[in-house]
């Protein structure tokens, strides 16, 4: 499900989701509207082609080697470790086109719990004097029609080499029996949990607990605003910036363009389990002692 912009085919316009000035409750609250939902990167051949093959990932995780269909016919494949609410998309450099296929490109979907929260996600950017730019994607389940699957939010069409956005997913999406997803627990229920499998039960990830990712000055300062606007807490470390909200916490560290990627990833764990280690490709898989799982990737 990954949000490479070649793979969006509407283009909103922006008087449809830029509502006003930053006024009025939604924005005002300060309440979290976006929640971490999954991110992407762009590994070495050899790292991707062993995660690929891990025996060990699919006892792991809900794995999936999936090839998705999006807007205008566009094809991605990719390596997917599920949980209940979040999940990792895992790419080979040169398995997407374009710069989105570069070694060490990565991004960050970041996705609303409540239908309508979206529109106040693009009102606290216009309030940072940041311009969303607004898209929708589709996914065509194999039958040459799109299904809106979601709306989505940026805050600009350039950059380095990460990419982050704001999503909210679409009705039309949760009706189409081929989705597999479950029924609303609410009203306006359009949460990562009901978008998600329930396979993560019978594995041992349960989710997301951290990410990190080595970027551009850039690229950060365009996606520090996104997680403002979501009502993430963000700090200035020293090198670079962290963010956390949700149960999640996300890491930035600011490099030159020739050193970026995907650095560390941190799991929550169904149930607590004994230390064991697994070498997989240029990165380390280190699971337990207890209820976390640490994945860490050599840098370039």
């Amino acid at each position: 499900m990954t949000f490479r912009r070649m793979f969006l085919v509407v283009v909103l316009a922006l008087a449809t989701v830029l509502t006003g000035t930053a006024t009025g409750s939604a924005t005002e609250d300060g309440r979290q509207l976006l929640f971490f939902n999954h991110a992407f990167g762009v590994l070495d051949r050899e790292t991707a082609d062993a995660i690929e093959n891990s025996a060990y990932l699919r006892e792991f995780a809900n794995f999936q080697l999936r090839t998705t269909t999006g807007a205008g016919g566009q094809t991605w494949t990719g390596r997917y470790l599920m949980g209940r609410e979040t999940y990792l998309e895992l790419f080979g450099a040169g398995d997407v086109p374009g710069q989105d296929g570069n070694l060490g490109a990565g991004g960050l979907g970041v996705s609303t719990e409540h239908a309508g929260d979206l529109p106040a996600v693009s009102d606290r950017l216009a309030a940072q004097g940041v311009t969303p730019v607004p898209f929708q994607q589709t996914r065509d389940f194999g039958d040459g029609v799109p299904v809106p699957w979601f709306d989505a939010v940026l805050t600009t069409e350039q950059y380095d080499a990460f990419d982050a956005w704001a999503m909210e997913y679409r009705p039309e999406y949760f009706a189409d029996p081929r989705s597999n997803t479950e029924p609303a627990s609410y009203p306006g229920d359009v949460s990562r949990e009901r978008y998600l499998p329930d396979a993560y039960r019978d594995h041992l990830m349960r989710d997301v607990g951290a990410v990190r990712f080595a970027v551009t000055e850039g690229d950060l300062a365009d996606t520090v605003p996104l997680l403002r606007a979501g009502g993430f807490a963000v700090r200035t470390v020293p090198g670079g910036v962290v963010a956390s909200g949700g149960g999640t916490t996300l890491r930035f560290d600011v490099v030159p363009l020739d050193q970026v990627g995907l650095r560390r990833i941190e799991f929550v764990l169904n149930a607590p389990v004994a230390r064991h280690e697994e070498r997989i490709g240029h990165s380390t898989l280190v699971v337990g002692p207890g209820a976390q799982a640490v994945w860490t990737f050599d840098g370039r």
